[in-house]
């Protein structure tokens, strides 16, 4: 016996598939879609639209944006000898916050997962490779997150960044281990980034 009616179940299969996203969350998502007038419904999908054709990657650091270079690349105030590696866009807006980086950003899109069969190249790694080859970079700062996938993750890059001869530094253990930077509190970031450990 169905439960629903096809295209509402189609619905809910949609956004399960969204991560963190189970059944129940998947079946209130499209129940209240499906409660949205059509303004509002249309709204949404209009937004869905725009975002997925205006925002692309930036040519520089690799996070979102609708205009490239991204609004942090194109800001001459920022000091572009230091890189943060981050996983995600996410972990760039949470650093924002702090107000206390004056440097720039490298986004990776991801943690290497052998499990989840992502491999070095299924990230944005070649991408600072080539940032760094070119000379006017002083310091990487590894800012993955604290779970396995981040830590494996942060070797990684290092082992690649050593022989360019700067300075190599990873975040301090104020970020709980296995939590994600984006949950992280201004507060814990700014000690986690003044108390970074050199690797290099």
């Amino acid at each position: 016996m169905a439960y629903y009616a096809t295209t509402v179940a189609k619905l809910i299969e949609e956004f399960q598939k969204m991560p963190g996203i189970g059944h129940k969350s998947a079946q209130r998502l499209a129940f209240y879609v499906l409660g949205l007038s059509t303004e509002r419904a249309n709204g949404l999908v209009q937004a869905i639209q725009e975002a997925k054709q205006k925002v692309g990657y930036c040519s520089i650091c690799c996070n979102l944006t609708d205009e490239d270079p991204c609004e942090i690349c194109a800001d001459t105030y920022r000091d572009f000898s230091t890189i943060c590696v981050v996983e995600s866009p996410a972990d760039v807006v949470a650093f924002e916050k702090t107000k206390e980086y004056k440097g720039v950003y490298h986004v990776l899109h991801g943690a290497i997962s052998p499990m989840d069969g992502i491999k070095p190249d299924d990230i944005k790694i070649k991408e600072l490779v080539a940032r760094v080859a070119k000379g006017d970079i002083k310091e990487v700062i590894l800012a993955t997150d604290t779970d396995v996938e981040g830590e494996a993750t942060g070797m990684y890059i290092a082992r690649l960044l050593t022989p360019f001869g700067i300075k190599i530094t990873r975040i301090a253990k104020g970020i709980p281990i296995g939590g994600d930077i984006e949950y992280a509190d201004e507060i814990t970031l700014s000690k986690a980034l003044e108390n970074r450990v050199d690797l290099s």
